[in-house]
């Protein structure tokens, strides 16, 4: 197994597999945002498979597709089944806003992919709209219905928190876990990006998202709800879902990090707020072979930084958005 010059065991890849989105979600993009790169300089669908293939090759066993929206991306199923016979991936997940999901899910489940992350901040129609600017809730919620029944499980919604938005929908997410085998996750608003959105007022920290949701219990370890991700989870009692709550300004979870992140454009982030990447893109395109690939992700990994730096720097300052990273 990959291992950093922490000591931290190394064997999440999340690749994003385009900038692109069909949302502009107003903590992540401004609404006029253009700055997505030309196809030309997207990887292809073998450049993704060696790429991944390099990876497994040193121990990375996780592998979750991100964008911007991956469902986006024309011909997401092919590239999906490729990827989930890449020897040594056995976990192949994706993150997704669900507006596309509905028609798909059947698909992808059967293509190899094992379970989905939907982002949903809120359950309000007209906020919903207001918040994401393209978005309709109905097609989400039909993607989340769909994803249930093609067996894409443990399904989980990442919920970012944010102060005079949505924070007072919080208990009825927990409502939502209550019924469903549905796994909540907090996400705390985070400095990614300069959309003009972040701000200290607007984040809800950590022991304040925590109370709000009400009576919670630990849920064993043996209980847990799959996936390599940080949240601290817990449920309420009875629950068939859980809650969870990933706080990177609040908390922190950078000693036990597990992941790194390749661009869409091939560049090879080490840590999600690392201002510095590899470029894989290049030597993927000039024939460097699966060895020589894994000694730039094995020397990324020797720079990967002990923690990221998201409470020390300016907002935004010098920050990519998610959507250019890979959420």
């Amino acid at each position: 197994m990959a291992r950093d010059s922490w000591g931290r065991s190394i064997d999440y890849l999340r690749l994003s597999v385009t900038d692109r989105c069909n949302f502009r979600c107003a903590y992540c993009l401004p609404a006029s945002f253009a700055g997505f790169a030309d196809h030309a300089a997207t990887l292809t669908d073998d450049e993704l498979v060696r790429a991944v293939s390099a990876f497994a090759a040193l121990g990375f066993k996780r592998l979750r597709l991100t964008g911007g929206e991956p469902l986006v991306r024309p011909g997401i199923v092919a590239l999906t089944r490729r990827l989930a016979q890449v020897p040594g991936v056995t976990d192949l997940s994706m993150s997704t806003n669900g507006a596309l999901l509905a028609p798909l899910a059947g698909e992808l489940a059967r293509a190899g992919l094992r379970r989905v992350n939907v982002s949903l901040d809120t359950l309000d129609p007209e906020r919903f709209k207001a918040l994401t600017r393209f978005g309709e809730l109905g097609a989400v919620l039909e993607g989340l219905d769909a994803a249930e029944g093609a067996g894409l499980a443990p399904l989980k919604l990442n919920v970012v928190v944010v102060r005079g938005l949505n924070d007072g929908e919080v208990p009825d997410f927990v409502d939502l876990a209550q019924g469903r085998a549905l796994h909540v996750r907090f996400i705390e608003l985070m400095p990614m990006g300069d959309a003009g959105f972040y701000s200290e007022g607007r984040r809800v920290p950590y022991a304040e998202l925590r109370a709000a949701c009400g009576a919670l219990e630990a849920v064993p370890a043996a209980e847990l709800p799959e996936g390599g991700g940080p949240a601290r989870v817990w449920r309420r009692r009875g629950a068939r879902g859980t809650v969870g709550f990933i706080s990177a300004l609040s908390c922190g979870f950078c000693e036990d990090c597990n992941r790194v992140r390749l661009t869409a454009q091939g560049t090879l982030h080490a840590c999600l707020d690392g201002a510095e990447g590899v470029d894989l893109r290049g030597p993927l395109r000039s024939g460097l072979d699966a060895r020589g690939l894994g000694a730039l992700v094995a020397g990324a990994l020797a720079r990967k930084p002990k923690s990221h730096d998201m409470a020390a720097r300016s907002v935004g300052a010098g920050s990519r958005f998610m959507c250019q990273t890979g959420g």
